[in-house]
């Protein structure tokens, strides 16, 4: 009986082992062929610009090709669906954003819930909104660009990077906040979006210094201001919307999320190296040339602030009446 007892406990043990080595083993294996990162937005933008360096750090560091593939459409829902619905294997991953936790409020009818099918992996960077206008824009200030939008309201056409993104919900809550009338145009990402600010066919747009700052540097974009409630290391003489509109404060966040059900061991391996570039100094330094500053942290921690600022977003989407079209 004794003998019988314990080989039915030595099977239950192997059967329980069974799954954590396979986990391990799967993990150890991964990758051992190319994996994609979808990017729900054009080529040239913060989003493909920070995805490509995390793609080239984790090609040369785990010895397979990280592909971008943009998927740019809906507030980068098409992106996020795309995701939501491949193989929970890990060769297919998002590039997140800000922007998808702003989607779940702003969208009524899509075929996913971003908290519950998107396995958060890791956080990469942070970065302040700049208030963004052409040269020719008659106002060198946020509150003479706010007196110059309540003399002529419906005027200015303030573009953005598509409805729901950071540089929508980043102006709609200046409107919000300042009372002015703008005319919200949006586009299939940023780089568009700039390319009709840079020729004067729009006149304002709140977006990330990963793409503009050196437009601002060589003087074909004017900054008036940034998002964030302390100023810019990238672009230290800027004040902040805040110190004319008090309360405001905004960010564009970004990091890399998989299918729901992903193998936990392939979520920490990769949480591990994107991780390990955050700290290495040629990253860093790259990062903060382009505006952003490192956002690292646990699997876990991401999943928290996505939670937190789909919950703050919600709240202001609510109150201004933002709605997708």
């Amino acid at each position: 009986m004794n003998h019988s007892r314990r080989r039915v406990l030595q099977l239950a043990a192997s059967i329980m082992v069974v799954p954590l080595v396979s986990r391990t083993a799967g993990a150890q294996a991964y990758p051992s062929r190319p994996v994609r990162i979808i990017v729900g937005a054009a080529p040239g933008g913060a989003f493909d610009i920070l995805a490509r360096l995390m793609g080239q750090w984790l090609t040369e560091r785990l010895g397979q090709p990280f592909v971008v593939e943009n998927r740019p459409g809906a507030g980068s829902n098409i992106a996020a669906e795309a995701v939501v619905n491949a193989p929970a294997d890990g060769y297919t991953l998002l590039l997140v954003s800000s922007a998808n936790a702003v989607n779940a409020t702003l969208y009524d009818k899509l075929n996913f819930n971003f908290l519950r099918d998107i396995a958060p992996v890791a956080s990469i960077a942070r970065q302040p909104q700049i208030m963004l206008v052409n040269p020719s824009f008659p106002a060198g200030t946020v509150p003479e660009f706010i007196a110059y939008a309540r003399a002529n309201p419906g005027t200015i056409n303030m573009a953005s990077a598509g409805i729901g993104t950071g540089p929508h919900v980043a102006g709609e809550l200046f409107k919000m906040m300042t009372g002015v009338n703008m005319i919200h145009v949006p586009y299939r990402g940023g780089a568009p979006a700039l390319t009709d600010l840079l020729g004067g066919q729009m006149q304002v747009i709140f977006i990330g210094p990963v793409e503009t700052i050196g437009h601002i540097r060589a003087g074909r974009l004017r900054a008036l201001a940034v998002s964030t409630v302390t100023r810019s290391e990238a672009l230290p003489h800027l004040p902040t919307v805040s110190d004319f509109v008090p309360g405001y404060e905004t960010s564009t966040w970004f990091g890399v999320g998989a299918p729901r059900n992903t193998s936990a061991g392939i979520v920490d391996k990769l949480n591990m190296e994107i991780n390990a570039a955050l700290v290495d100094p040629k990253f860093k330094a790259r990062l903060a040339d382009l505006g952003a500053t490192v956002l690292s942290g646990s699997s876990a921690d991401f999943g928290k602030l996505i939670a937190e600022e789909t919950e703050k977003w919600a709240k202001v989407a609510k109150f201004a009446g933002i709605k997708a079209e």
